[in-house]
């Protein structure tokens, strides 16, 4: 069997890493589209050229590098390197860099296999406007509409963070790839949570990805001075806003499934002075479960439940959807390719449904997608103590190579086998 160059990965992560750190908590600042995000986006572009890779960018942001014309059906793997604020070195990253490595060490190692394979970092996956732009571009999932109207929790506009950039955001609806251009795409990236790691296991072979739906909520009352204002005659918003906390367990234990989490991530209190009880609180819910139907039915009990607790503390209710993404199912066929390859390297796995939203769930619309998870260091991820085992990250890598030599029809014997995957989907 072939094996990755495990060094040469764990150089090119923590290379990476130096882009967007931050000495005070040690966490990474990739934000999409900010320069921190762009600058990783050209280091990419050059380290695959040093390589001898092609490499472009799209109109979303999307960065592709790898071997072969593209004149037929391309086997893609890869996933974002983006990050949330105060992330972690591997979410994401992980993904995108160990598609570099896999391009890296068949070109050196096998390099008569004829079917393209192309990696990419896509663009904007964490979702600081809503929903994940580069795959939705990618997978044809996004309208002129959205584009324009789209912001973050602050108010910027995703089309003014893009043309900050040099970027049009209209020129994302250029970015979207036909079905009969794919032949497959997979994603290596770590588990975000502690099933493996509890487990002592060493893959995760993902079935399905949760559902996501993320909301603005507004709970709006009336600023008041915090010594004279009885405490029975405030419209305190942020009493409205802990009522609601104290809630999300009922209303999944109503409404939810085992496989349900709801959030209330990022939180602003108005005017925010100590001495003034607060007028507004604007806050974030994020709901997820793999039933699409039970999503539908948490909103609707989040909705009803914020409505009755304005009522009760003398607040208005408003609220934004910023974004639905309904759960999506992998591919049969290459999930069983992936399980297969675990099982001849003789590591521990299961399969699994993956709680956080991944590119993957887009690009099952056009192709047969496939996501292989590693441990993730006691669950811990979106923070900077999120760490993975480079011993895990060798096996994924090494999961992920042999997964897409099998997709271009080569066996272990390094003989042309004819193809894994019958067609496009």
């Amino acid at each position: 069997m072939m094996e990755i160059n495990a060094e040469r990965l764990k150089a090119n992560l923590l290379e990476l890493a130096k882009i967007g750190y931050n000495e005070q908590d040690r966490g990474m600042y990739r934000i999409g589209f900010t320069d921190a995000d762009m600058q990783g986006r050209q280091w990419l572009q050059d380290k695959a050229k040093s390589a001898g890779l092609e490499t472009y960018m799209d109109g979303a942001g999307n960065v592709f590098f790898g071997r072969g014309a593209r004149d037929k059906p391309v086997v893609l793997m890869g996933s974002h390197i983006d990050t949330v604020p105060a992330g972690g070195i591997f979410d994401g990253a992980l993904g995108v860099m160990a598609a570099l490595e896999v391009i890296q060490t068949i070109q050196q190692q096998q390099p008569n296999i004829d079917t393209p394979i192309w990696g990419v970092a896509t663009a904007e996956e964490e979702g600081r406007f809503g929903g994940m732009l580069g795959s939705q571009a990618m997978s044809g999932c996004l309208n002129p509409d959205w584009l324009l109207s789209a912001h973050d929790a602050d108010g910027v506009y995703l089309k003014d963070a893009m043309a900050a950039q040099g970027l049009d955001a209209m020129q994302a609806l250029d970015a979207a790839w036909r079905p009969e251009q794919l032949k497959a795409f997979l994603e290596l990236h770590i588990e975000q949570g502690p099933v493996l790691f509890q487990q002592d296991l060493q893959i995760g072979v993902v079935d399905g990805i949760s559902g996501v739906f993320k909301w603005i909520v507004h709970l709006k009352g009336k600023a008041d001075h915090a010594g004279t204002a009885p405490m029975d005659m405030r419209s305190d918003a942020f009493m409205g806003l802990a009522d609601f906390a104290h809630e999300i367990d009922r209303i999944i234990a109503e409404n939810g499934t085992d496989k349900t989490r709801i959030t209330v991530g990022k939180v602003e209190l108005k005017p925010g002075h100590p001495h003034t009880v607060p007028g507004e609180a604007v806050f974030t819910i994020v709901g997820r479960d793999m039933d699409e139907g039970v999503m539908k039915e948490l909103a609707n009990a989040c909705r009803k439940t914020l409505s009755a607790i304005a009522r009760k503390h003398r607040l208005m209710f408003e609220y934004e959807q910023v974004s639905w993404l309904e759960p999506k199912h992998c591919s049969g066929e290459l999930t069983n390719l992936i399980e297969a390859q675990v099982k001849h390297r003789g590591y521990s796995y299961t399969r699994m449904p993956s709680g956080a939203g991944h590119d993957t769930q887009f690009m099952t619309e056009v192709t047969d997608a496939g996501l292989i998870f590693i441990p993730s260091v006691n669950g811990v991820s979106h923070a900077p103590d999120e760490w993975s085992h480079w011993h895990d990250v060798e096996a994924g890598a090494n999961v992920l190579l042999d997964t897409i030599v099998a997709i271009c029809g080569v066996d272990r014997d390094q003989k042309t086998a004819g193809n894994m995957l019958k067609k496009p989907k």
